[in-house]
């Protein structure tokens, strides 16, 4: 079983609950007359953006990009790519982007540029969680709805991975040093 791999349970499947409905109920105050669009950052996000989208009350729509960073599935390899792109034209639409984790910002701080120069009317950060202790010197990037602040461990479930495993756990746990060592 894997929750075997667990340390301890960070963020319960409740608490988490309650984490994505304030961000929803947030979010749809802010966006009531916008043109919402939310990017989900795959694979992390997907369980995330679900659980948020339904929880936003206004219209919006949706949309899907996937990138790649991570060189061995514990550290960043510092070379973002586009492994999918958007299908939808940004001009006109109120952006978020729904990310799972704001760790280093390497990442969400390229999608971010990228996004930008696509002329969309705003663009703006979701991230579960934030890991403001890992950010990189330089690098001034935050979430402007952030779910939760968790410490440089290594966490996994609702959708974060490891090595492609973890992501249907219910909850977010640490994984097990010896798992990823």
């Amino acid at each position: 079983m894997i929750s075997n791999d667990i340390k301890r349970v960070f963020y319960s499947e409740e608490t988490l609950h309650s984490i994505v409905a304030d961000m929803g109920r947030k979010i749809s105050e802010d966006y009531k007359d916008k043109n919402l669009l939310l990017v989900s950052i795959l694979k992390g996000s997907v369980v995330f953006m679900a659980d948020l989208m339904r929880e936003i009350t206004v219209p919006c729509k949706i949309d899907f990009m996937c990138v790649s960073s991570y060189e061995d599935g514990t550290k960043s390899g510092g070379v973002v790519k586009i492994v999918k792109d958007l299908d939808i034209k940004l001009e006109g639409y109120d952006v978020l982007i729904v990310e799972d984790i704001l760790d280093s910002g390497r990442t969400l701080n390229y999608i971010r540029s990228i996004l930008l120069g696509r002329n969309p009317r705003s663009i703006r950060i979701a991230a579960l969680l934030d890991k403001p202790e890992r950010r990189e010197p330089g690098i001034d990037l935050y979430a402007d709805y952030s779910g939760a602040q968790v410490p440089d461990a290594f966490v996994v479930g609702y959708g974060l991975d490891y090595a492609q495993k973890y992501r249907n756990l219910p909850f977010i746990g640490v994984l097990k040093e010896d798992i990823y060592k």
